[in-house]
């Protein structure tokens, strides 16, 4: 876990804790993207989120939508594979890109709710 947050923080990519994500839905409607493989986002997501698995973000990024200045959290399963996705969405133009800390195990972690829907 150590090296996925030193490794985010190189690769440039601003981690939230769950709270602070938490924050920046309520607060300023950030859009979630899950970019672990559909068979783990149908067991559980976040409420709301959007599912681009990694093996396909780059011909799937478009559909984030137009709006670069929305900030976007980026989450996978532990955290580790993330900040490839979040460099992308950089690259295609997006201002405020973040990750979440320790993925869906962080969020479960800090007894947030998730859905199957």
């Amino acid at each position: 876990m150590i090296a996925n947050e030193v490794h985010g923080t190189m690769t440039g990519g601003k981690r939230l804790s769950a709270p602070e994500a938490v924050r920046l839905i309520n607060d300023r409607d950030a859009l979630v993207v899950d970019v672990r493989p559909q068979a783990d986002y149908k067991k559980g997501h976040l409420i709301n989120a959007l599912n681009i698995p990694l093996a396909k973000f780059g011909e799937r990024a478009a559909e984030i939508g137009k709006d670069k200045a929305r900030p976007v959290i980026v989450y996978c399963a532990l955290g580790s594979n993330q900040s490839e996705a979040a460099a992308k969405l950089r690259s295609l133009g997006h201002s405020e890109v973040y990750l979440l800390k320790g993925g869906m195990n962080g969020w479960l972690t800090a007894s947030l709710p998730v859905t199957a829907k």
